[in-house]
């Protein structure tokens, strides 16, 4: 069965054609600057060979067009024709509360999806725009919705709910939901495949940390507790985003520089975090090079960075009264060494412990990294949210 991942956002389509009979790559890539002037379509080929197309791709349904075109053309494609997708999985944000799971997508489904627009305005719109481009292009493919928030469905109400009147979360929905959940699920499901544990009877913790970074507790297969909470900013400190902050400040600096609720939300979503405290950048290789040259700013984000993920870790140790395994994931997760030394060096108090030979050689690929008398089974483990999407997309169009 052939499937296309679509992740449509506001600026750019990302995809990957899958081979769920092979388990193959057939192609991937994505459409950036959709909209604007200069926007291409950048493609990589089953043979691992990357193709730039250029053009004028002013919206989503233009943007399919083009990676349907690339991926059935005789020169760069994968597929003959557009009759060889079998289904199309689409990453969809935010399903409130209305989805703890992933769906078959029909036009109710789609009316779900468009009430969550007003807790989700940045995010469902350009995930619909992608579900209403391939009801055009592909009207008679399978479409499945798989949602960043389904996972965390599964929290408790004392986890999810905020200290705020109880009828502004009837009135409007406000509750923590938690994101990254499609890759949450999948490492740590695979972890526990990894080390041949029993998924169900399991206590995980999953530190998905990049530009975007989220932790979560998994006991027995289900999310108790994640740190993004209402929206992605919730949390630990990420490469632009500020993560927890008291709402003091928000107000203060509303008043202050006299900047309204857009501009505030700009402020602590694209400006703070490790950019805005380093004044540098967002990317960790950046920061660690300014390290080097003796930048203390640089030195400081990192460490605002890594104690924010080591007190959210030991948190979800005791939300969990002790773990089995401890996941690393996400663009940090998988290749800085010297974050992951530090959280371990952490909990070297309750008996965690890493092969530092090995940490310091291990990038990008799954290892286990704790050593045999650890207490706790240290693992990286690469997230695939693409294959996850699919593989829910093939499960939901087989039943």
């Amino acid at each position: 069965m052939k499937i296309l991942v679509l992740n449509c956002g506001s600026s750019s389509v990302k995809y990957k054609l899958l081979d769920m009979t092979t388990h193959e790559e057939l192609g991937s890539g994505g459409v950036e600057k959709l909209g604007m002037k200069g926007s291409f379509l950048k493609h990589t080929r089953k043979d691992g060979q990357k193709v730039m197309l250029e053009g004028e791709i002013l919206e989503h349904q233009v943007a399919v067009e083009y990676i349907l075109g690339v991926l059935t053309s005789k020169k760069h494609g994968a597929i003959k024709s557009m009759e060889e997708i079998n289904a199309v999985g689409h990453r969809v944000v935010h399903g409130g509360e209305k989805f703890n799971s992933s769906v078959l997508i029909t036009e109710e489904v789609i009316r779900k999806i468009e009430e969550c627009i007003e807790i989700a305005p940045l995010h469902n719109p350009p995930n619909l725009a992608g579900i209403r481009a391939i009801s055009e292009l592909l009207p008679d493919v399978p479409q499945v919705a798989v949602f960043d928030t389904a996972f965390h469905q599964t929290m408790p109400d004392y986890a999810y709910m905020y200290g705020i009147p109880y009828a502004l979360y009837q009135k409007y929905g406000i509750r923590r939901y938690g994101f990254h959940g499609t890759s949450h699920r999948y490492v740590s499901r695979r972890a526990c495949e990894f080390l041949g544990l029993d998924y169900e009877k399991a206590k995980v913790i999953t530190a998905h940390i990049g530009n975007g970074a989220s932790i979560t507790a998994v006991k027995n297969g289900k999310s108790i507790d994640t740190s993004m909470g209402f929206t992605p900013i919730e949390g630990l400190m990420m490469g632009t985003r500020s993560g927890d902050v008291d709402l003091g400040v928000v107000t203060f600096l509303m008043e202050k520089e006299m900047i309204n609720s857009a501009s505030v939300s700009t402020l602590f979503n694209k400006h703070s975090g490790v950019l805005g405290v380093s004044g540098i950048s967002s990317d960790m290789r950046d920061i660690e090079k300014a390290i080097s040259e003796g930048n203390e700013r640089a030195k400081l984000a990192l460490n605002i960075y890594e104690y924010r993920i080591i007190k959210y870790i030991g948190s979800y140790f005791a939300a969990l009264n002790g773990a089995d395994v401890l996941v690393f994931t996400g663009g940090v997760g998988e290749n800085q060494t010297g974050t992951r030394e530090k959280v371990c060096k952490s909990f070297s108090y309750m008996g965690l412990k890493i092969d530092e030979a090995l940490n310091t050689s291990s990038r990008g690929k799954e290892v286990l990294l704790s050593t045999p008398d650890s207490s706790v089974k240290v693992v990286v483990i690469p997230t695939d949210e693409e294959y996850m999407i699919a593989s829910d997309t093939m499960e939901i169009v087989k039943h």
